[in-house]
């Protein structure tokens, strides 16, 4: 009887393996999990030798800026790239100009952020870090110089790392995730000393430029990348005229984040460093679920899509109560022990234990928004498949204006905890509209 049971589980185990979308999850899952070991590793050390105090400060709204426009600009390029590739793909159109029109488009982005950071730092600065000591604003913008190039680096990066998902090199694409920690563990151990204050910024540069030259390499290598004349047809005229609402939508949504970062700016030293500490873990789980799913199903969401919408549909519900599921049995456990986390995790030297009690109150409100929030990623990757990106620039919006709200409220009370409430109510809030929106299209295919 064992030996029955045995043998029809292997028979699953093997037929499951098969399944080159599950595959892809499961390889995709076991290198972004090695990623973000290693980022909690590097983490450690970050604590270890700075604590809460103003150098992490600085860094965090040094590298805010670059890295607001590669998630709102960059990343909508990247998104609306894949499901538009694949059509150009499927109707044997001119790859090497569609290719030349995304990487034009993201070297443009990045040049003209960079040049409007450059010229507006000062007054930036003003309104998202307003009234601390010269040394701080001279620390920011000493890091912020440092920081910028990356711009160019991600965004390249992420054209390529899109076309090696279309050709299911999923190994590759994210094994590019290592270099930048890797690369940030050599430098705090062997240059700290060498470049001090600044080693943080310099370490993010070197890693930018390493993860770079490693897509690149495996991008010729197969032969994906093909430049040549950008002509626009009505694909790429499509994909363009989707820019402005996914743009408006990426940038409503990072704005939460953005919001949140100036509320904690506002408080004591060591606000921005606690909320980032508490973000931690739970951002550990988003991403580990998200790129084994979210980078596999965009791809995979698009074809479907192409051949049999409704499948489509019945496949993305699957998907969400499986992820809706788990993860939430999985973030009741770790809530649980969430202390003795951070604990083994960050409490040595400067670190305290004080610290770890501030750190894991976060930790624990932040989770509870965590199986909300990874149905809305994926919710979202399918909409961006069906080209519905006007209605997630308006509930990015309402987003938006409701996390402000929250913040303002909350703060008063519970000071930096009510800013990570008012980030799990927003995020469980928008959840429950995500989804709505989804199955009511469901519903109109269906009739």
């Amino acid at each position: 009887m064992i030996k029955s049971y045995t043998k029809i589980l292997a028979n699953k185990l093997n037929e499951a393996l098969s399944n080159p979308v599950l595959k892809s999850m499961l390889i995709v899952g076991a290198i972004t999990f090695l990623v973000k070991a290693l980022a909690f590793f590097k983490e450690t050390i970050v604590a270890g030798m700075f604590g809460l105090n103003e150098v992490i400060d600085t860094f965090i709204i040094a590298a805010l800026i670059p890295t607001f426009v590669n998630s709102v600009f960059i990343s909508s390029v990247t998104n609306l790239f894949i499901p538009n590739y694949i059509v150009e793909l499927k109707n044997k159109g001119n790859k090497s100009s569609f290719q030349s029109i995304v990487f034009i488009i993201v070297l443009l982005i990045s040049l003209v952020s960079s040049v409007f950071i450059l010229l507006s730092i000062d007054y930036i600065l003003d309104i998202i870090y307003p009234n601390q000591p010269k040394e701080n604003y001279l620390l920011v913008k000493n890091q912020l110089f440092i920081i910028l190039p990356c711009l160019f680096f991600w965004g390249i990066d992420a054209v390529l790392a899109g076309l090696l998902e279309v050709e299911n090199r999923f190994l590759v694409s994210t094994s590019a995730g290592l270099f930048p920690l890797i690369t940030m563990i050599v430098f705090l151990f062997c240059f700290i000393d060498q470049f001090g204050e600044m080693v943080l910024a310099y370490g993010t540069l070197a890693g930018a430029i390493a993860s770079f030259l490693y897509l690149t390499f495996f991008s010729f290598k197969y032969k994906y990348v093909a430049i040549g004349k950008p002509i626009f047809n009505k694909n790429s005229r499509q994909m363009i005229r989707q820019l402005p609402p996914k743009v408006s939508s990426g940038f409503l949504s990072v704005m939460n984040n953005f919001v949140d970062q100036f509320f904690a700016g506002q408080l004591v030293v060591g606000s921005l460093a606690a909320l980032n500490y508490g973000n931690r873990i739970p951002a550990f789980f988003v991403a580990i679920v998200i790129m084994s799913l979210g980078n596999v199903l965009l791809p995979h969401f698009s074809r479907l899509v192409s051949e049999d919408l409704k499948s489509a549909y019945n496949y993305l519900f699957k998907v969400l109560k499986w992820v809706f599921i788990s993860v939430l049995i999985v973030s009741v456990i770790v809530g649980f022990f969430s202390e003795f986390i951070i604990e083994l995790w960050l409490e040595r030297d400067q670190f305290t234990s004080d610290d770890t009690n501030k750190v894991s109150f976060i930790q624990q409100i932040l989770l509870v928004h965590v199986p909300f929030y990874l149905c809305t990623l994926i919710l979202v990757k399918f909409l961006t498949s069906i080209n519905k990106n006007n209605f997630m620039a308006w509930i990015s919006l309402a987003n938006l204006i409701l996390n402000i709200l929250l913040n303002i409220i909350l703060i008063k009370y519970y000071d930096v905890f009510g800013l990570a409430m008012s980030t799990s109510l927003v995020l469980i809030i928008s959840s429950c509209f995500y989804f709505g929106y989804t199955y009511r299209q469901y519903k109109k295919l269906s009739r």
